[in-house]
């Protein structure tokens, strides 16, 4: 192996060939489990509170989601462990997806003496076992990149491929991420290859689906709000007055007596504590923008990571499942905050 690759530097080789191969699409089957979890437990609250919570079961017993939960999961790990290829995996993530989301849903009954429902930190626990698994996404993303596989991996990704295409066949696309995966491992390598490919039938690429248009419109609606300059000032207000307004309303709530009535005094101070270090990052990047905006739109960007992997973790306390659209908008606002961000830094790096 070359000298140059990162997995077989001196001293950790014997460590290095025991490693598994990583799989180039494995933060795509990860962020199909964590969006299908994520979409079964909101859909399973919904459901729940149109119909009043009700049980299945009767005489004394009750089946709870969770013993669903926990079949899916068995399931959806068994689809990649008895049927080859990419769709599997992918089926597989799915399925054990949902699987995870209707077990983590009960989790308020496995961490209290009372097997409480609704118990309100649930909410909050969710929500981290979900950030974790997008972090953990993200991490799996940066070390599984075309050019941070090794030859070797990205040949067996590309076998991996070709032998997922037999016998329904591979489509043109297909066939040159196969070529590019292999470009550059010798041309022994990329021979055996191109002659491997023209073993395996031909197929149509499928017509598109409702949900692959609509997952387009949505990044075409991305790279637009990203492209416009107008947008980024009303993000730079509303990221330096919330949080402020945030601290004032939990200090007015304090001197008129309302805080009182609240059960959830450490989530309300977690909220609090939060809310005043994204004010200071806030008032502190507002501060730099004429003097340095690439500097003033990473501390925006920080403000907005420390109210998402903590903030919200209180706020799911507090407020239940109806955090959700806090959760969204500050996710569409590190979008246009992040393309911000990357574009001052391009135009310094020239």
């Amino acid at each position: 192996m070359p000298p140059e690759s990162p997995r077989y530097r001196p001293g950790i080789g014997w460590l290095v060939r025991r490693l598994p191969t990583r799989a180039i699409q494995a933060a795509s089957y990860l962020q199909a489990f964590v969006l299908s979890g994520v979409v079964t437990v909101l859909a399973v609250r919904a459901y729940l509170k149109a119909t009043d919570y009700p049980q299945l079961g009767g005489g004394g017993l009750h089946i709870a989601h969770v013993l669903w939960g926990g079949l899916l999961l068995a399931v959806g790990l068994g689809i990649p462990l008895v049927f080859l290829g990419g769709g599997a995996r992918t089926g597989g993530a799915i399925v054990g997806g949902i699987g995870f989301g209707l077990f983590i849903d009960e989790v308020g009954k496995f961490v209290t003496t009372g097997t409480d429902y609704f118990y309100a930190p649930a909410a909050a626990i969710i929500y981290v076992a979900f950030a974790l698994l997008v972090l953990l996404t993200q991490a799996v993303r940066g070390r599984t990149g075309r050019s941070r596989l090794t030859p070797a991996e990205r040949t067996a990704n590309a076998l991996d491929v070709v032998l997922s295409g037999l016998p329904a066949g591979l489509t043109d696309r297909r066939r040159i991420a196969v070529l590019r995966l292999v470009q550059g491992t010798g041309p022994a390598t990329e021979t055996a290859m191109a002659h491997l490919l023209d073993a395996v039938p031909h197929r149509e690429p499928p017509p598109v689906r409702v949900w692959q248009r609509a997952a387009d419109r949505a990044r075409r609606l991305a790279a637009w709000a990203a492209g416009r300059r107008w947008l980024v000032w009303p993000v730079v207000v509303y990221l330096v007055v919330e949080p402020v307004l945030t601290v004032v309303a939990v200090v007015l709530d304090g001197v008129t007596g309302h805080l009182d009535q609240e059960r959830e005094w450490g989530a309300v101070l977690g909220v609090s504590a939060t809310a005043l270090i994204t004010a200071v990052l806030g008032l502190w990047a507002a501060w730099l923008l004429r003097r340095n905006r690439a500097e003033a739109f990473r501390l925006f960007k920080l403000a907005l990571l420390v109210d998402l992997l903590f903030g919200q973790v209180f706020n799911f306390t507090v407020n239940q499942f109806g955090a959700v659209s806090a959760v969204a908008l500050d996710l569409a606002l590190l979008g246009v905050v992040t393309a911000e961000h990357r574009r001052l830094r391009r135009a310094e790096d020239r």
